[in-house]
């Protein structure tokens, strides 16, 4: 494909890195990204792949838009409340890049639609609010060898890494399952900086332009955490677990299904998922 002069402009800090130039913004432009969740990391990530001109950009959200969310959700602006997410994201993102190719899906990630959709997109990004659909969508990406992008934002606190199924360690090689009912905190109990959700979606941003580009290290293997209120970053060493159930030597999950939901979880240790 050939760009346009607008597009040669409007790409042009790109075409000047030596790591991407004319070549690797073909890429971005023939690649595909999938969203599952257009909330507070959906957003940042979202507008930050339609600038850097990736071609096909999937979401998926159910939800429609709470005043609540607007502390956080980019996406979103204050004449959306009460419209669906996902229509929203879309006008967004077509006002940003008109190039980019939005594809909406208004409805839940379920075991029945995962893997179909997820086989359609080059990377995923993991931006939902409650575990089970984390598990999910790992199981997803696992079985459809679909590289993943796994974010959560509790407080003034945040967490990223990469999964290359069959190559890295997935999400179940660290967390078996989700935690037990009664065991959790709400995201209205537990609230978060609205700031934290676009640094760390971002970070998911990067590294799906990383991985499309075939450039960097990714951060498979290691978990990124970020403190907003020390503003540090720190860095998790992981490794695949060969007792994991679904990617261990003798794994016992074989096919998709979905955990009890509940919505906004914080499980012991401070593990984050709020979006």
């Amino acid at each position: 494909m050939d760009f346009n002069e607008d597009q040669i402009t409007r790409y042009s800090r790109h075409i000047l890195l030596p790591e991407v130039g004319g070549k690797g913004q073909k890429k971005l432009a023939q690649a595909s990204v999938f969203l599952i969740g257009a909330g507070g990391l959906g957003s940042p990530a979202g507008l930050y792949l339609a600038a850097a001109g990736v071609g096909r950009i999937g979401i998926i959200d159910s939800d429609v838009v709470d005043l609540s969310n607007l502390q956080r959700q980019v996406l979103h602006h204050t004449p959306d409340v009460g419209r669906p997410k996902v229509r929203s994201a879309e006008e967004k993102i077509q006002v940003l890049n008109p190039d980019v190719q939005v594809e909406y899906y208004q409805e839940r990630l379920t075991a029945q639609n995962a893997l179909e959709l997820i086989k359609q997109y080059d990377v995923i990004i993991d931006g939902v609010d409650n575990f089970p659909t984390k598990f999910l969508i790992n199981d997803a990406c696992y079985f459809a060898d679909t590289p993943l992008i796994h974010g959560g934002i509790l407080r003034f606190e945040g967490r990223v890494f990469s999964i290359k199924p069959k190559q890295s360690a997935c999400y179940r090689c660290i967390f078996k399952q989700p935690p037990p009912p009664g065991l959790v905190a709400n995201c209205q109990e537990a609230g978060i900086i609205g700031a934290v959700a676009g640094i760390i979606g971002t970070i998911q941003a990067t590294e799906a332009l990383k991985l499309i580009l075939g450039i960097g290290q990714p951060l498979t293997d290691r978990i990124l955490d970020f403190d907003a209120r020390k503003t540090t970053f720190r860095e998790i060493k992981i490794k695949r677990n060969p007792n994991c159930a679904l990617c261990g030597l003798h794994p016992e999950i074989t096919e998709l299904f979905e955990h009890e939901q509940e919505i906004c979880q914080l499980p012991p240790s401070g593990t984050v998922a709020v979006s």
